[in-house]
């Protein structure tokens, strides 16, 4: 299975979102720079707390707002919406290869949102310290993408490199409990 070969259609984005969930991600976009986009990212989760749309645009608030261990608990919500909607196991740890092609079948789309959702959540761990369950996550996106279309493979190349003492490995923002 190659994680490239795919005709674009199913992406998360492409799903209609309610009227009320579209005006609220707008205006959060709008409000950006001025404090008041959170209240709405909120809103909008409250009223589609499933919808990959919203889980997206509050990750990637809380991750440029430099909020990781809030980027966190929505990559993994992100892991448990997008796993379930594939019939994958409820735990990343026990999703194999077979999983996952079965899994292509029915959406390539949400398939690579998945892998990518784990990709994140790994990175985020790396970067609040947690090292072994970081190394676990990207260990296994690189299990189930042996091509490395995913680019997890490049993150734990860091790793090693931090380890050798070369320089090139991460900074830590912290743990934050």
């Amino acid at each position: 299975m190659d994680l490239l070969d795919f005709d674009g259609k199913g992406l998360y984005f492409d799903e209609p979102l309610p009227e009320q969930v579209g005006r609220l991600l707008t205006e959060a976009a709008r409000a950006y720079g001025g404090g008041a986009a959170e209240i709405r990212l909120l809103r909008a989760h409250a009223l589609a707390p499933d919808s990959l749309t919203v889980l997206v645009a509050l990750y990637r608030f809380h991750y440029y707002q430099h909020r990781p261990a809030d980027a966190l608990k929505v990559a993994r919500k992100a892991l448990e919406v997008s796993g379930a909607r594939l019939n994958l196991p409820a735990s990343w740890r026990q999703v194999g290869v077979y999983d996952l092609g079965r899994a292509a079948i029915q959406s390539m789309g949400i398939v690579r949102f998945y892998l990518l959702a784990l990709k994140g959540a790994g990175y985020l761990s790396l970067r609040m310290g947690d090292m072994a369950e970081g190394i676990a996550m990207l260990g296994k996106v690189c299990e189930l993408d042996p091509k490395n279309r995913m680019g997890a493979a490049a993150l734990l190349e860091l790793l090693k490199d931090d380890a050798a003492g070369t320089g090139a490995g991460f900074e830590y923002a912290g743990r934050a409990d």
